[in-house]
């Protein structure tokens, strides 16, 4: 399996759009989606925007109940460590 960093963005309609060309083969692939979190400015915004959970608008009933219930990644996350963790459980490393 190869790995891709793309950027892309999530329009108003909540569809994923790629943002710059893509020189891969035609066929399946998996998509691993990881949100850029900005930091606030002070902790008082940072503690409002906490305490509101955001409604994400989709299109997949199905998943409608799961957005309404995650949370943001915390400021620690690191995204480049999480996808080495999920492909040395994939790929049993």
């Amino acid at each position: 399996m190869q790995a891709y960093k793309l950027k892309a963005k999530i329009d108003d309609a909540g569809n994923l759009v790629i943002t710059e060309p893509v020189k891969m083969p035609p066929g399946d692939v998996e998509v691993i989606v990881l949100q850029v979190v900005e930091s606030a400015s002070s902790t008082n915004s940072e503690t409002e925007s906490q305490s509101q959970t955001p409604k994400r608008p989709n299109k997949i009933k199905a998943l409608q109940g799961w957005f309404e219930k995650t949370q943001p990644a915390p400021a620690d996350f690191d995204p480049d460590q999480a996808k080495w963790e999920y492909l040395k459980e994939k790929h049993n490393l």
